[in-house]
């Protein structure tokens, strides 16, 4: 039996349509890949902006916070103490794991709800596994105001004096 070459015969009606549909869906991959690569590189020219938490806020005039008094704020992640020497901020995050602690105004403690870490009101460690105590921060008066920057450690000894 000899071979036919079927491409020099006539296509019938359904051929026809089927070869149209085929390169219809064709042409319409390469669009849409077309497009995708289109907007990948329009995106790619706005930057992705990395909003971070502020890193200096005021936290209010000195002769509001009374003597023995400390101030917690849990959404920036410090602690302000009126100690009779003077004032100083603290970070309220735990040494040990990273948890953020809490303050226990009836024992007059800072505990870490984690792994059970114990600090005294000038962040000592009293008990648990907290290898260290929490770290100081930067406080200085502003303006009449009291401005921690949570960037700027400093030694377990620095006191502000208002």
């Amino acid at each position: 039996m000899p071979l036919v070459d079927d491409l020099k015969m006539p296509m019938e009606e359904g051929e026809e349509t089927r070869r149209e549909f085929l390169a219809l869906l064709g042409t319409g991959a390469i669009a849409v890949a077309a497009l995708g690569t289109a907007i990948t590189a329009v995106r790619f020219l706005w930057p992705e902006v990395l909003f971070e938490e502020e890193r200096r806020f005021r936290i209010g005039r000195p002769e509001d916070i009374s003597v023995g008094t400390l101030v917690s704020l849990p959404q920036q992640k410090v602690y302000i103490m009126h100690a009779a020497g003077g004032f100083f901020a603290m970070s309220a995050t735990c040494t040990h794991l990273g948890c953020l602690t809490q303050y226990e105004k009836e024992n007059n403690r800072i505990f870490c709800p984690c792994h059970g870490s114990r600090f005294d009101t000038t962040g000592k460690v009293t008990d648990g596994p907290a290898p260290r105590p929490l770290p100081r921060l930067e406080l200085v008066v502003e303006d009449g105001q009291l401005v921690v920057d949570v960037s700027k450690p400093v030694a377990a000894d620095v006191v502000l004096r208002v």
